[in-house]
């Protein structure tokens, strides 16, 4: 619905971003309240902020943003800004800072929280860039739905009885076709129109992609198992020199969570042990190992300009559309966000999310690494703040694209861009493959 923001009465507009507001907090009250106390405070990874960090960092950021900036309130807390800074202070160095504890955070959100409301009441939108279309209210909803991922991320590394439960997904089904031929041609990359999209996803600009071979689905656990047990962590041929030193430093031997036990792989999800699921898309492997078997596979890691001109090119129209399916937003027959389901669903599963040509699950379900790295667009303007994109772009990170079965699809937009190290593991992260077209296929 965010598109049509617009065309909304301002009333209209903050029942929307009330709505949005108390959706994203619900979330966050059940990822925190899932745990006791002592578990909030602890730091389950050191790759991760204790929940109560993350939890405390998404009041201040609203707090910052929405009851100073855009109300011109007087600071709730001004005391904790630097605590709560996520560039002041490393995540593993966070447990170590004087935090607000889980029962002053949580008195902290509500606090913020109803002085928000009380902005939202009053604020006119009009008259700054900030507050058109209701932006920053935007910007902050998506933030927290990105930190409910994050969190929902650091329940995966805890260890203990499982806390959290959620429906099966739906079943797969065995495609028509594991590889779809995308012809090419010229499209709109990126938006200028979603009005709650992020700097980096700006502006829109024409691009051109050759003709390439794409995967029908994401690469299955089933798949993946085979260069596992081929010997693929062990063969230097398949990995580039960066990833084949992470594997001999990190001691890789498969995905994470992955574990063979007396003959079978087992994956552990969230506190369950389980077989592993041989049908679901592989997850929880870094972009050496999307690399590393794409090669294996004969394949290699599609550009980001290739994933989402699968994802959004109609060849038929020549439009550019905002979803595989088309311009309306995400339903539960179209893909497997919003923490639906705890779990990836299986290849095939939503027929009714595929692209004109094809292609499936591109969005939700896993994250998938693409081979570019994280460049801004051209005509690229930093907005509302540089420490959202603009430090970040370069060759550290690699991008990765469409969403997770933990993304919100109030973020999960076909133009959405994350980004994150080659060697991170811990996210919800899997891929698909591409490859250049032989003579033949092309006619």
């Amino acid at each position: 619905m965010t598109h049509q923001l617009s065309e909304l009465t301002a009333e209209e507009l903050r029942a929307f971003v009330a709505a949005q507001l108390e959706r994203s907090r619900g979330r966050t009250v059940q990822l925190t309240d899932a745990v006791d106390t002592d578990d909030l405070v602890r730091q389950h990874s050191r790759l991760m902020s204790p929940l109560v960090w993350d939890y405390a960092h998404i009041g201040n950021q609203e707090e910052l943003w929405l009851v100073r900036d855009v109300g011109g309130r007087e600071p709730v807390r001004q005391d904790i800004d630097e605590l709560y800074d996520a560039f002041m202070h490393a995540r593993a160095d966070r447990p170590s800072l004087p935090l607000l504890g889980p029962a002053e955070t949580r008195q902290y959100v509500v606090e913020v929280r109803d002085k928000v409301l009380d902005v939202l009441d009053h604020v006119k939108f009009q008259g700054s860039e900030l507050i058109d279309n209701a932006f920053a209210f935007g910007m902050i909803v998506q933030h927290e739905q990105q930190h409910d991922e994050t969190m929902l991320a650091t329940h995966q590394l805890r260890t203990g009885a499982p806390v959290l439960d959620a429906p099966a997904p739906p079943p797969g089904r065995r495609l028509a076709t594991p590889e779809v031929l995308v012809p090419g041609g010229v499209f709109e990359m990126g938006t200028s129109i979603e009005p709650w999209a992020l700097d980096n996803e700006r502006p829109a600009h024409p691009v051109h992609v050759a003709p390439y071979v794409i995967d029908t689905a994401p690469v299955s656990n089933g798949d993946y198992l085979k260069f596992v047990t081929g010997g693929g962590y062990q063969d230097p041929q398949w990995w580039s020199e960066a990833g084949w030193a992470h594997v001999q430093k990190a001691s890789l031997v498969a995905p994470r969570f992955w574990e063979l036990e007396d003959g079978n792989w087992l994956r552990t999800r969230f506190g369950h042990r389980e077989l592993l699921p041989l049908d679901e898309p592989v997850m929880h492997v870094c972009f050496y190992e999307a690399e590393a078997y794409a090669k294996w596979a004969g394949k290699r890691l599609p550009t980001e300009e290739e994933w989402e001109f699968a994802a959004r090119y109609d060849p038929a129209t020549g439009r550019t559309r905002r979803f595989p399916w088309g311009d309306e937003s995400p339903g539960p027959q179209h893909a497997n966000l919003g923490q639906r389901h705890l779990r990836p669903a299986p290849v095939g599963a939503y027929p009714a999310g595929a692209s004109p040509l094809g292609v499936e699950q591109l969005i939700g379900d896993i994250w998938e690494w693409t081979s570019s790295d994280f460049k801004p667009y051209p005509g690229f303007r930093a907005f509302p703040y540089d420490e959202y994109s603009l430090v970040f772009f370069g060759t550290d990170y690699k991008m990765l694209r469409g969403g997770s079965f933990g993304t919100d699809e109030i973020v999960a937009r076909g133009t959405f861009r994350n980004w994150d190290y080659p060697i991170r593991r811990q996210i919800f992260a899997g891929f698909r493959c591409a490859r250049d077209p032989r003579p033949e296929e092309l006619g």
